[in-house]
């Protein structure tokens, strides 16, 4: 992690500019007996991706490996040293004692039972999202965590970033006045994007494990796209919902304190990724909440622009819209006179509503539209939120004091995201029971 600076970005009309500040990391030595250990399980892109970042928090070693696929495990080795144990079993990292902490970053249908056999065995667990494949997962996640006393955090990280607390604090002080509407979108113009990730020349059944990779799926013949590409078909993964709908449901319930919606509607299609893919490539999320605002969702992969993502919280008296790197809060401020619309009526008339109405009125009023005030708040540059999610994770591991994301967290943003898979699938409404965490019979 970069020790932290100070970043501006150029003000916009009479708006102010903020420089979010970082704490400097602690500089004293992690002394030897607070190291923690961990292992991966599922040493895919996010996988590594996760792990990398895990290694750089102080006082964070990785000493072993699990994953189907042996280029994987050799590679793993390769970056984390040739003593890294390494396995297709992740039965035998669980059995070892040297191992306080796992990071998961399984397929989606391997969350559930990864995740409980580290609890039961005794690990913490850094789950990936979405923390559910199916919504009997969640339950179970969550009671293991309970009966065990093993601490569990579902890695959507914008939950630790500065900018959605930042959002967060704007929101609270009322400075949007009361919110009535959340949009939020991702979207993308590549065929990664869309999850066309590559597949090795060697890939077969002798270098996969295909049959440890399929656990509780179909069983089918070996395919090496459904092996590396699996988040296109549904058997393995979650869709878009699961994989994209997610965040934008954490930062949500992060930002506004929700539990979930309690309605959900959902459409969309595969319009452009026609590859044999069971899982659409455009959908559309509306979400009722009880507090009374709604959610409106978008992720397209057939976006002909460049990558983009952002949330934007409405309220009645402005708006909160968080970007890649920087928050922007914009008010246009509410005139008080309500305003005249009487050029339709006939002169006297006008000549009368008008006395009357600059007399309530008094006030001289300047031509053209108000002035829009514009602050915006700017993360340091090299700010990462992955960094500071799996930062909270260890400091947690160490204290045995709660996470930002526990497993209720969890399974509330990873149900209230997969609804739109139901709704899409039944090309219904579906209702969702945010407190209980239960799909509410029609």
């Amino acid at each position: 992690m970069k020790a932290a600076g100070t970043a501006t970005v150029g003000s916009m009309l009479d708006g102010k500019v903020h420089a979010l500040a970082v704490a400097q990391e602690e500089t004293k030595p992690v002394a030897a007996n607070d190291h923690i250990q961990i292992a991966l399980i599922g040493a895919g892109g996010q996988g590594q991706y996760d792990t990398k970042t895990a290694v750089q928090v102080p006082g964070v070693k990785l000493v072993a490996v699990a994953d189907c696929y042996n280029g994987r495990l050799e590679h793993s080795k390769e970056l984390w040293g040739p003593d890294t144990f390494t396995t297709r079993d992740y039965n035998e990292i669980l059995a070892r004692k040297d191992i306080d902490a796992m990071i998961i970053g399984t397929p989606d249908h391997w969350h559930k039972q990864a995740s409980v056999d580290a609890m039961k065995a005794g690990k913490d667990v850094y789950c990936e999202k979405p923390m559910i494949h199916l919504y009997s997962d969640g339950p179970e996640m969550i009671e293991t965590a309970r009966s065990t006393g093993r601490i569990i955090q579902i890695g959507s990280q914008r939950v630790s970033s500065m900018l959605y607390a930042k959002a967060k604090e704007l929101l609270q002080s009322g400075a949007i006045g009361e919110l009535n509407m959340v949009t939020a979108h991702w979207d993308r113009n590549s065929a990664i994007g869309a999850w066309d990730y590559t597949i090795p020349p060697d890939a077969s059944t002798e270098t996969c494990d295909w049959p440890r990779f399929l656990g509780t799926a179909p069983k089918i013949p070996f395919s090496a796209e459904q092996f590396f590409q699996w988040r296109k078909w549904k058997a393995y993964g979650s869709g878009v919902a699961g994989d994209l709908f997610v965040h934008l449901f954490s930062g949500t319930h992060f930002i506004t304190g929700s539990h979930g919606p309690t309605r959900a509607m959902a459409t969309g299609g595969l319009r452009f990724w026609k590859d044999g893919r069971n899982v659409p490539d455009v959908m559309l999320g509306l979400f009722d909440y009880p507090q009374g605002f709604n959610l409106a969702l978008r992720v397209n992969f057939v976006d002909g622009g460049q990558e983009n993502e952002g949330l934007l919280f409405t309220g009645s008296e402005g708006q909160i819209e968080i970007g890649w790197n920087g928050v922007t809060l914009s008010r246009v401020p509410r005139e008080k006179a309500p305003g005249l619309t009487i050029d339709t009526f006939p002169d006297a008339m006008q000549k009368q509503i008008l006395a009357a109405y600059e007399e309530k009125y008094p006030v001289v009023h300047p031509v053209g539209p108000p002035p829009v005030r514009i602050e915006q708040y700017q993360a340091p540059h090299g700010y990462s939120d992955s960094y500071d999610h799996l930062k909270n994770f260890f400091h947690a591991v160490r204290t045995r004091t709660p996470v930002v994301e526990d497993a209720v967290f969890g399974f509330r943003a990873a149900g209230a995201a997969l609804l739109s898979n139901l709704s899409y699938d039944r090309q219904a409404e579906v209702r969702w029971d945010p407190e209980a965490m239960k799909i509410v019979s029609a």
